[in-house]
């Protein structure tokens, strides 16, 4: 089932996927300038692409996020229970390795005792609300739900009707806040704290000082203070009319009354190269870093599979012969996340890898490079896929060399 969202909205879509008992993956992808989703292509170098995942167990949801891979939510959540410090000190779960590495990092907690199953079901109930009021708010955009295993193990389950209903209701009564608060990822900033001190009672002044920083967004707000995103902009809607307080895009610096817009940065193309051979990976580091693009290496193919989800990478070189799990694995595994179905993937092959090269393409590869292979060759092969690195980059190797 797939299709665009101006022929069908996201509500129709989770219906069907209830009345049909499904189980898979829906995978959404919209367009977004400033923080906000628009739904059509990208016109300027401001305008990026967002995509969420909705994961469904027998026509109830098990699991919901934004852009597969970012750590950042689920570190916002267990601040709830002061229990972020320890997300650091948790290997990477192999359950990284699917569309979910946020869910699998969770179940590590779990497994740990560092969350209890009470604190597990409110985080991931909260993640799901999130991410289906932003997805309920979706006008265009492009959608594909496939039918496959369940995520697993699981947790809990929530049933999309009553969801829908008590959703589609907050997302109408949002509307309430335009055009003074347009959006979650908003970050109000207080511009008169000697009145708004007067206006609130000590707590919530204090309380809405110390995360009114213009970094800190109404969303993220909700997640410490485990509220719903609609409960903090309503309490701090009247303040914003009054002007007492302000909301940016955290891409704008409230320095002043003057909104000022950054200048968007050039996007720096990204690439993974997975390789168990050290002088191979560090070659390809050298050349590639050295015609600016951004390349790291990874000796470990078990530590790879969480860690590309995390870079999303433009472009994946992937070797072929390596312990633990081969190359052709790892492709495959690549392959069959939704993240990185159109994400090109080269494999490196031996001189005489005809079979390698033949299962490469079976695994999904989009190309292959036989080693040793020429600087040449490589940004050739490189340039063919993701473009050029930094111009900056480029022109001060070329000066060095001259």
């Amino acid at each position: 089932m797939q299709g665009n969202l101006s022929e069908i909205d996201i509500r129709s879509i989770l219906q069907l996927i209830e009345l049909g008992q499904r189980t898979g993956e829906l995978f959404v992808e919209a367009y977004s300038s400033n923080g906000n989703s628009t739904g059509t292509k990208p016109t300027s170098r401001s305008t990026v692409r967002q995509s969420w995942y909705v994961f469904c167990f027998n026509g109830q949801i098990i699991y919901a996020t934004q852009s597969a891979g970012s750590l950042l939510r689920l570190r916002d959540y267990l601040r709830r229970y002061k229990a972020e410090k320890a997300l650091e000190k948790i290997e990477v779960p192999y359950m990284a390795s699917t569309n979910a590495p946020e869910y699998g990092y969770l179940w590590a907690l779990l497994e740990k005792h560092i969350l209890t199953p009470a604190q597990g079901r409110n985080i991931i109930h909260s993640m799901i609300h999130e991410t289906l009021f932003d997805l309920l708010s979706l006008h265009q955009g492009s959608f594909t739900f496939e039918m496959g295993s369940a995520l697993a193990p699981q947790l809990t389950s929530l049933d999309i009707s009553s969801l829908l209903a008590k959703i589609v209701k907050q997302v109408q009564q949002w509307k309430q806040f335009h055009p003074h608060i347009q959006s979650p990822n908003q970050c109000p900033v207080i511009s008169d704290a000697a009145e708004l001190q007067v206006a609130l009672p000590v707590n919530t002044f204090n309380t809405l000082k110390r995360w009114a920083d213009g970094r800190t967004s109404i969303r993220q707000m909700a997640r410490y203070l485990n509220r719903d995103v609609l409960t903090v902009a309503k309490a701090i809607y009247p303040f914003v009319q009054q002007g007492l307080v302000q909301v940016f895009f955290e891409s704008v610096t409230p320095a002043s009354n003057k909104k000022e817009w950054s200048s968007p940065k050039t996007k720096v193309p990204r690439v993974v190269c997975i390789d168990d051979d050290n002088v191979i990976r560090k070659t390809v580091e050298s050349i590639l870093s050295e015609h600016g693009y951004e390349v790291t290496g990874i000796s470990s193919p078990l530590q790879a599979l969480s860690l590309v989800f995390q870079l999303k990478p433009d472009l994946i070189l992937c070797d072929i012969a390596m312990p633990e799990l081969d190359g052709h694995e790892i492709c495959a595994m690549l392959r069959s996340s939704s993240a990185f179905r159109q994400t090109p993937i080269v494999m490196l092959t031996g001189i005489d890898g005809f079979i390698d090269r033949v299962q490469a393409r079976m695994a999904g590869a989009t190309e292959y490079i036989t080693k040793p292979f020429g600087e040449n060759e490589l940004l050739m092969l490189v340039e063919k896929y993701v473009g050029p690195g930094s111009p900056e980059a480029t022109v001060e190797v070329y000066l060095s060399k001259k």
